[in-house]
């Protein structure tokens, strides 16, 4: 049987890894932040030691960016291709009731060609009857 993963279960999925990186990013910003200050303060850190502190954090977030794109890229190719089997799928099983539904409209129609060659004016009679009715119907509009 087919997983039952939704569209609306890869937008979630999606967006809960974007609210992800937006919090890493963040935490590291806030780190590289509080990171600077702390060192400037108390340690009397140079400029070099801040720039270098700095580097290495603006590094450390990149790498995290780059890992959440990759993430976000493999989830969406699973995704797609999950969403192309289903498709697939779900054509086929058009396809096969497309098929049956031929199959009785054919067989509907070979009987009701029969009745009509076996009794003419009741096929008539029941034509005109339809014809009138759906006549008032149209006229009422």
């Amino acid at each position: 049987m087919a997983n039952n993963y939704t569209a609306t279960d890869a937008k979630n999925d999606l967006k809960d890894t974007a609210n992800n990186v937006q919090n890493d990013v963040r935490e590291g910003m806030d780190k590289l932040s509080s990171g600077a200050r702390d060192a400037a303060e108390n340690q009397g850190l140079n400029a070099d030691s801040l720039k270098k502190t700095a580097s290495d954090a603006v590094d450390q977030a990149k790498a995290k960016g780059q890992e959440y794109l990759e993430t976000a890229r493999e989830r969406g190719a699973e995704y797609a291709d999950r969403a192309r089997s289903e498709a697939d799928r779900l054509y086929r099983a058009g396809e096969k009731k497309v098929g049956e539904v031929a199959h009785y409209a054919e067989d509907y129609y070979d009987e009701v060609s029969d009745m009509v060659r076996r009794k003419p004016a009741q096929a008539l009679g029941i034509a005109a009857g339809v014809g009138f009715l759906v006549g008032l119907i149209l006229a009422r509009r």
